[in-house]
């Protein structure tokens, strides 16, 4: 569970990030499950395009994986009207970041991986702490001994004869 202030800080980034590439459309912070963290995409659906980035990127880190490429970095598509580009955002996130047809794709690069890094250091952060939370530190259980009753001598049964 992410903080509420996290996520004003996520949502201010993409925010940020729409002013240094004035040619995005849109930006979404989605964790790898599917499920929008933050988003700024006006006239699109955040849930669907979060769904469509999480199976998108589980055919990329298949193909990443079978050629040998190693970890999942990014995903760029192009389409007849612009550009979708996935970037990763720690270890359980992804920024999706929709772009006109004319933007600069290097610069769109450059500031889709800035902003990943510093979405995923706070996405990670905000996880490790809710996760520190929830699990307290393991003690070893402290054994405590339970008093026996004093051992005494059995006593005999005293007959007539024993004075």
């Amino acid at each position: 569970m992410v903080a509420e202030d996290d996520l004003r800080t996520v949502l201010d980034e993409l925010l940020r990030l729409r002013t240094r590439v004035p040619q995005l459309t849109g930006a979404l912070a989605a964790g790898v499950d599917g499920l929008v963290v933050a988003h700024d995409t006006p006239g699109v659906d955040p849930d669907g395009l979060a769904a469509l980035t999480a199976a998108s990127l589980g055919v990329a880190v298949r193909v990443t994986d079978a050629t040998g490429h190693g970890g999942f970095r990014e995903l760029l598509v192009r389409g007849e009207r612009g550009y979708i580009a996935t970037y990763a955002a720690g270890r359980t996130a992804v920024l999706t970041l929709l772009a006109q047809d004319r933007v600069n794709v290097g610069r769109l690069h450059l500031e889709g991986r800035r902003a990943g890094a510093r979405i995923g250091e706070l996405l990670d952060a905000a996880e490790a702490a809710a996760r520190a939370v929830s699990t307290p530190a393991r003690t070893p259980p402290v054994r405590t001994r339970t008093p026996r009753a004093p051992r005494t001598a059995a006593a005999e049964p005293r007959t007539t004869t024993d004075s």
